[in-house]
């Protein structure tokens, strides 16, 4: 699979599988509509507990990435859903938290958005 966990890192285990996954997707490493592992299953692939695992498919679900379902299991959306605006709102105060800190650190707005059109890029 596309995820690579660091145990040591100061982010949650939870958190770098759901970031991973949208990071996957949106390379195009994984397609709208690709069946994820079970729960159960991603968790022992990993080392994880399954609560945590299930934690970080929650989160996807409530970000419109995947969609749960019990006999089915979980799965990437088909489609790009439009974003809701409490997301939206998330967006916008992570970026300009990480603007300000980057203004603070001496990083330019060109490198900045130099950085934005590449990562936008893949």
């Amino acid at each position: 699979m596309f995820l690579n966990i660091d145990f040591s890192s100061e982010l949650s285990i939870y958190e770098q599988i759901r970031r991973q996954i949208i990071l996957a997707l949106a390379r195009g490493d994984i397609e709208y509509g690709y069946d994820l592992p079970s729960v159960r299953n991603l968790a022992a692939d990993i080392g994880v507990n399954l609560h945590t695992v299930n934690k970080a498919y929650k989160l996807l679900e409530e970000d419109g990435i995947i969609e749960m379902d019990r006999r089915r299991g979980s799965k990437i959306v088909d489609k790009k859903l439009p974003i809701k605006e409490e997301k939206r709102d998330d967006i916008f105060e992570n970026l300009n938290f990480l603007v300000a800190f980057s203004r603070l650190k001496g990083i330019s707005k060109e490198e900045i958005i130099s950085l934005v059109e590449k990562i936008y890029g893949f």
